[in-house]
């Protein structure tokens, strides 16, 4: 739009196309249109106009990771919710049975009906009144939560979200703070989130087949996988990986030190890491992402088809 023409024959004071009141003799370097200070946008080639900055911006094609994923990662999503929902099961524990789902006078608290319901196990059980658990499918006693071996597969998702009280919660989220920031930075949100689960479930799937009888719970079967995340992705960015290999150690080594800690689930959880690891570290830039697919889909489906296969003879 241009103001009319004033007296004596001189050309018209183009107007800013998006504010037609006001004369401007800038242009925008792209398409032309006449803009005001308050439209003009910094380009590396004179000013754009908004609707060009926009129309740029759809086109554009988002950065990557080096390992393929988008870059949101650096924000930490994925671990900030991953910890919400750790905290929010422990609560939902305290609300249950109460004071012995966080406090327990020790590193661990008691076994409660809470890892009952949602731990490793392939028994089924069932919860009654006064915080009662009968072993079996009991259903005139209570609530009825069927075991690994009776088909509750729910309890490979459920068991990485509960905890032995709040100390046990604290140690495995100082360490999902630690390593899954620069880990979900690195691979991205979905791609993280997808590696976090898998090696829960790949360490879930270990303390059922090596240790049926207990009750596992916990984050650090995923945790445990993150450390051999952490040492594949560092090792393809070519970063010296040999500082993550005595912290491995050192954990491995509690595990079997300390009683009562479920080392099965943790041994799973970082042979799994290590599967995952090295295929969302090494695929190839040309087929990144259908060879990263595969490799999460088909450990997901190995594991399953662990299990089920399992619980099927048990």
């Amino acid at each position: 739009m241009t103001s009319p023409a004033p007296q004596g024959g001189l050309p018209p004071v183009p107007s800013c196309y998006r504010h037609p009141g006001r004369e401007t003799h800038l242009k925008c370097s792209r398409c032309d249109k006449s803009i005001c200070p308050d439209c003009m946008i910094p380009a590396s080639v004179g000013h754009h106009c908004p609707d060009c900055v926009a129309e740029g911006r759809r086109t554009q094609r988002p950065a990557l990771t080096h390992f393929g994923g988008s870059q949101l990662g650096m924000h930490g999503y994925v671990t900030k919710a991953l910890i919400g929902l750790n905290a929010l099961a422990l609560i939902a524990g305290a609300l249950l049975v109460g004071m012995p789902a966080i406090f327990g006078g020790g590193l661990f608290s008691p076994l409660t009906e809470w890892q009952f319901i949602g731990g490793v196990l392939g028994e089924t059980i069932t919860v009654g009144p006064q915080h009662a658990v009968y072993a079996g499918a009991l259903p005139e006693y209570g609530s009825v939560w069927p075991g690994l071996d009776d088909g509750g597969y729910y309890r490979l998702f459920t068991a990485m979200f509960i905890h032995y009280g709040i100390i046990h919660f604290a140690m495995n989220m100082w360490a999902l703070w630690v390593l899954g920031r620069p880990l979900e930075a690195a691979l991205g949100p979905v791609r993280f989130a997808a590696a976090y689960l898998l090696c829960g479930i790949g360490g879930n799937v270990a303390g059922y087949i090596f240790s049926a009888n207990g009750v596992g719970a916990g984050a650090s079967t995923a945790i445990y996988g993150l450390f051999a995340i952490y040492f594949f992705v560092l090792k393809r960015l070519g970063r010296d990986a040999s500082a993550i290999i005595p912290v491995i150690v050192v954990n491995v080594a509690i595990s079997f030190a300390i009683p009562g800690i479920g080392i099965a689930g943790h041994l799973g959880g970082l042979v799994t890491g290590a599967i995952v690891g090295a295929g969302l570290a090494y695929a190839p830039k040309e087929h990144r992402t259908l060879v990263q697919t595969a490799v999460l889909v088909l450990t997901f489906l190995g594991l399953m088809g662990v299990t089920v296969a399992l619980s099927l003879t048990r």
